[in-house]
């Protein structure tokens, strides 16, 4: 009896922010409804159950880069939230239901110290693991590379939402 064994896709991104402390990004991570303000190519995203920030509650997500299954449609997400950790300064959430090809999906989103490069210069780190099932018509590396490059892009939206936020004597 043969056996088809699918191994699953698994990856980690991170970003730096050097003007961003872990307190000062971990309100924006654990944000959940609100991933649109900051995730690039991303139109909307609001809460469709739950409170905002507590566990089972449940996103929606529409609009990103990922194409839908095949049909003109937006590509979308519902997206329930599994844990929270205000200790690690971490999420964990999973896709319960998408039309982007998805069958399984868990993340991991944390804020780590910025020193772990060793470079002396503060700040924190945003480090986001990924697990998925392979999925027809995308290759592994190419979906690494999307969620690098969103996650590069939303550390940058996140310094500036934090700098503007600051009273000018602060920045």
């Amino acid at each position: 009896m043969e056996q088809n064994i699918i191994q699953r896709w698994e990856a980690k991104v991170s970003t730096k922010l050097k003007n961003t402390t872990k307190q000062q990004a971990w309100p924006l991570i654990k944000d959940f409804f609100n991933l649109h303000k900051r995730f690039p190519n991303l139109a909307t995203c609001y809460g469709i159950h739950g409170s905002n920030g507590e566990v089972g509650c449940i996103r929606y997500c529409a609009g990103f880069s990922l194409p839908s299954d095949g049909s003109q449609e937006v590509s979308w997400s519902k997206e329930r939230l599994v844990a929270v950790d205000d200790v690690d300064l971490s999420i964990k959430y999973e896709i319960v239901e998408c039309n982007i090809g998805f069958e399984y999906y868990e993340s991991t989103m944390r804020v780590v110290d910025g020193d772990g490069d060793g470079d002396g210069d503060g700040g924190c780190g945003v480090e986001w693991f990924f697990g998925v099932d392979p999925v027809e018509g995308l290759e592994f590396e190419d979906l690494v590379s999307k969620y690098g490059v969103g996650l590069q892009v939303m550390g940058q939206k996140m310094e500036e939402e934090i700098a503007s936020s600051l009273p000018s004597n602060e920045m």
